[in-house]
């Protein structure tokens, strides 16, 4: 028989043994009896020394290509086997009948889904959402903001420094400076952010929080633009029938200045002993006014040309009265139960 004939006979009786063989043991047998020293892939290479001395290189060649050959089909082989024990072992281990127990989903923090829809408000209005260092200088900190050194209002926001002139922002006003900096009249621009105070941690304070702040700047800008848009973000997390009052107060960087009421949430504004607002129908939220013209000076603006509002409020306490949650701490405790209840 020619040799070519040879090997694809031994091809093809390898193929319909290797059906049968079940297991690796098995296999190695067969392997054996076909490459092995004694196998059969052996016997027809001694042939080669029967040829002609110009034929032998191509048999050689050809017995070689049929070895890789019978390799493959054994590889093949070798990973059905496996393939097989592995189905026989999830076969033993896992009912593909049971029910699927979903696994369990998280859900925003009270705190990241507060910001996103103070922050959503505000772009649907044409505001642009910056984001700022937290380590800032205390030019963009107080000097720019009408906080001079000597300024009684420094003591409260003084707080922990890196060197000198650098220090871990009190509030995230700071971004108020940078992009007046950057950019010409008019702006408009939302800066969510977290703030850091030497406060002493209680109920209703922490020494990292975050903070929202807002600012437009333009010709014409006045105090009613501030009421509606402050208007509309209670209303946006509050819900529609929400009402805000501005109480006359003082911040350095703001002229006029007022404090941010609003409608408490737990009783509409009834009062009546209400737990969330103390009987008085209302929530302070955070400040608010005009920017100072000397703000605006800092920054390069001309304040008989343009004017505008600014406010910052801090997020926990939004968020501690959108959800009647009495504690600040809840909101850092860690506590996946009261995480379950907000989502």
């Amino acid at each position: 028989m020619a040799l070519h004939d040879q090997l694809s006979a031994l091809a093809a009786e390898l193929a319909s043994a290797l059906t049968s063989a079940s297991d690796e043991r098995a296999l190695e047998e067969l392997r054996i009896a076909y490459l092995g020293r004694s196998g059969k892939i052996t016997e027809i290479r001694r042939g080669i020394g029967k040829l002609p001395p110009d034929e032998r290189p191509t048999a050689g060649k050809s017995i070689n290509d049929a070895v890789a050959g019978l390799e493959a089909q054994f590889a093949a082989a070798q990973q059905g086997i496996e393939l097989r024990k592995l189905d026989a072992e999830l076969e033993r281990t896992l009912d593909v009948t049971l029910w699927n127990v979903p696994a369990p989903l998280g859900s925003f923090h009270p705190i990241r889904k507060t910001i996103d829809d103070a922050c959503t408000y505000f772009v649907r209005h044409g505001f642009a959402v910056l984001l700022g260092p937290e380590v800032d200088t205390t030019r963009h900190n107080f000097d720019a903001l009408n906080i001079p050194p000597d300024h009684p209002a420094r003591e409260g926001f003084d707080s922990f420094y890196l060197r000198p002139d650098l220090l871990l922002r009190p509030h995230t006003s700071p971004m108020q400076i940078r992009a007046m900096e950057a950019y010409p009249p008019p702006i408009a621009i939302v800066v969510p952010g977290k703030c850091y105070r030497r406060d002493a941690v209680d109920a209703r304070h922490l020494y990292q929080f975050n903070q929202i702040e807002g600012l437009q700047v333009g010709e014409g800008i006045h105090f009613g633009h501030l009421r509606g848009m402050l208007t509309g973000m209670c209303r946006e997390l509050f819900g529609p029938r929400q009402e805000v009052r501005f109480r006359p107060s003082f911040f350095p960087f703001t002229e006029p200045s007022a404090e941010i009421d609003t409608t408490c949430p737990g009783c509409g504004g009834g009062g009546e002993s209400c737990r969330t607002c103390g009987g008085s129908g209302w929530i302070e939220i955070g400040g608010s006014g005009m920017v100072h013209p000397n703000v605006l000076r800092a920054v390069g603006y001309d304040p008989d040309v343009v004017s505008g509002w600014a406010f910052g409020c801090g997020i926990e306490r939004l968020a501690m009265v959108r959800y009647d949650i009495g504690d600040i701490r809840e909101f850092i405790w860690n506590e996946p139960s009261f995480l379950e209840q907000l989502a």
